[in-house]
Parts: C-alpha cells; structure tokens; sequence
C-alpha cells in the first residue's frame, strides 16, 4: 500500500509517500519521497516561532510541497491512505495540514487518519534512506520492550515501549523541555535561534567539564525531568559573572568561555538524560534503547549514550527523520488501528499525550 503522510505540527511543512507491504507478520517500508520546506530562518528574527506567521507559511507552501514529493515518488496511482499529524503542536499549524488533508481524502475518497505526532518521532527509528527497504517483524520480541526517549523542542519524555501502538508514559518535563532549554541558553549566550545546533557546534571546541552546572532531578527516584532550573542558573551564572556576548564584545578569549559554558551546560542535560534512561532499561528489562526527536541530533548526546550504554543496545533514527517530517508520520499511520469514519470530523488535538 501506498500512504501518504502530511506534517504541519510546528515549522515544517513536509509530505511524503511511503511503500508499506506486510506479507503475515513481516513489514518492509521504502521511502519514496520525503519533502520538507522549513521556516527556521523566516522565524529566526523572531527568537522562535510564532504560531500565526507558521501556519500562514504553511498555507503558503503545503500544495507546493505536496505537488513536489508527488513528483520525486514517481508514482501514478492515488495513496490507498492518507496520514495527517493531528497533535501535538501549534493549533493554528496543525490545522493548514489537517484541512489539507481533509480535502486531499475527500476529493481522492481515501481513508484518513490522525497521527500522534509523538508516537511519529517514535516510528522514525525504522526508516532508511529514500531508495532503501527497512524490514522487521510484528510484534518483534528482540525490540521489545523498549525503553524510548523522546527529546524535542517541546517534549522530553521517558516512553515503555511494549510493541507497536503500545506506550505506557513513564515519565515526562514538569516544566521546560530539553529542546527549549537549548534555545533559551543559546539566546543568553547570544547564539540566535535554533539554539540546538549552535550550541552542539560551539560545544565541540570546548571542555565539559570546565564549569558544573546543575542536572536537576538527576537524583530523584522516578523518571521525570526539569530543565527550567537549569536555565536559571545559567542566567544567574552569566549575570554574576559579568559575561558578555554580544558581537561586539567577542574575542579570543570571551570565545574560549563561551565555548567552555556550551560544552558544560550540554553535559549537564546529556548526564541526566542519559541516567534516567539507562535507569529505566534496566528496571523494565528493556532489550533496546530507541532515542527521537529534534534533540537526537545532539552528537556529543549520541556518543554519550553509543559508550554509556554497555547492555542495551541503543539506536537513532537516520539523520534525514531526526527532525520533524512527513515519512515519520506516514509510517505512524501504517499501524494506526482505523481511519476515521467521517475524515470531515477529524480534529486537531493541540496537546495530545503518548502513553
């Protein structure tokens, strides 16, 4: 079967068409196009994303990116399904992808359902390349259970994943999430928006260990995070000792320390993202460690975890699914279990919780 799969959560607007086949238990997806048009530098003037400017360029782009992964498939026949992120996300970006593929399975008269953006990320860790085939079994007893960190620019969540569909939450953000953290301590360090790659690149010249900052709820017994802590005491560490980063004020020695604080505040978060999953692998037996979301993309977070983690194996997703995108979603709606029975009705669910 062929699935169409659309994503507006945030700031990308992304379509894709996967090739799904199960033949019993044996599933074998191939990405056959995956397009994405990204708003981050539109939105970078801004320090973030503002929800109405997003869905006005989603408005803008969505046929444009739906006519161009059409084309880079290279397929002639209609998707036998139709898979839309409902959730969650922005409202207002939500709903330009939701109506667009409302219309898209009213006109095409094909199934739609609505997909937990979530359990997307969740998904990607079983896709390849475009061109390439990624086959695995269902349900897959050397997978599962497995423990399933999910970090991004809004979530940071500790997932017990005991098969396809099947989340139990074990432990979630009480406040900022990791992603977030990343782009508010960017902007104190005068780093401009997204904060997560500039911090990952400026890191890599530093020295982890030069300054300790806090890994709040490192030590408490159940799974839940905090990062707003964190970014407090950045601010104050700044302020107390008279940092200044702005253009004007950087030479070779304030770059030194800038350096030196990126490197250290990411070891801070990794140390407890880290701990708390290992944790949780061990506690629930897991036989894999499946990490996703935005966040993923940290490498200093993917070589802590690739030499920490000596029992369980531990994989990310490729490169090209780290970020949010539409193949992701269109996997997700391969096991979702019906489409809606009237596609008009669906509705965007701005908070929509896995687990």
């Amino acid at each position: 079967m062929i699935i169409l799969g659309i994503e507006t959560s945030c700031d990308e607007t992304s379509v894709a068409f996967l090739q799904a086949k199960q033949k019993q238990d044996k599933v074998e997806f191939e990405v056959l196009s995956n397009t994405i048009s990204s708003q981050v530098e539109f939105h970078a003037k801004f320090g973030g994303v503002v929800p109405s400017l997003a869905a006005r360029k989603h408005s803008e782009n969505i046929d444009k990116v739906f006519q161009l992964a059409f084309k880079q498939a290279g397929i002639k026949k209609k998707p036998d399904l139709i898979a839309v992120t409902k959730g969650p996300g922005l409202a207002p970006a939500l709903l330009v992808g939701v109506n667009f593929a409302k219309a898209l399975a009213y006109f095409l008269n094909k199934p739609l359902v609505g997909v937990n953006h979530l359990e997307g990320h969740i998904l990607s860790n079983w896709l390849k390349p475009i061109g390439k085939n990624s086959q695995f079994s269902i349900p897959n007893s050397q997978s599962f259970p497995a423990v399933v960190l999910l970090i991004s620019g809004g979530h940071t969540e500790l997932v017990l994943m005991k098969g396809f569909g099947k989340y139990c939450l074990l432990g979630q953000t009480l406040d900022d999430a990791a992603g977030e953290c990343f782009d508010k301590v960017a902007r104190l360090l005068g780093l401009g928006y997204p904060g997560g790659p500039a911090i990952d690149k400026l890191a890599k010249l530093g020295n982890p260990r030069a300054f300790n900052f806090p890994s709040p709820l490192i030590h408490s017994k159940n799974y839940n995070f905090s990062f707003s802590g964190l970014k407090t005491a950045m601010l104050y560490f700044l302020k107390d000792n008279r940092f200044d980063f702005s253009n004007r004020k950087i030479n070779r020695k304030t770059k030194k320390i800038q350096q030196d604080i990126t490197a250290s505040f990411q070891e801070a978060v990794t140390k407890v993202l880290i701990k708390k999953t290992l944790k949780a692998a061990e506690e629930f037996k897991a036989k894999q460690i499946f990490v996703c979301g935005g966040v993923a993309a940290n490498t200093y977070l993917k070589a802590s975890f690739l030499e920490k983690s000596e029992k369980v194996p531990v994989k990310f997703p490729e490169k090209d699914y780290i970020t949010d995108n539409a193949a992701m979603i269109a996997a997700a709606g391969f096991f979702h279990p019906q489409p809606a029975k009237n596609p008009l009705e669906l509705e965007v669910e701005a908070n929509l919780r896995l687990g």
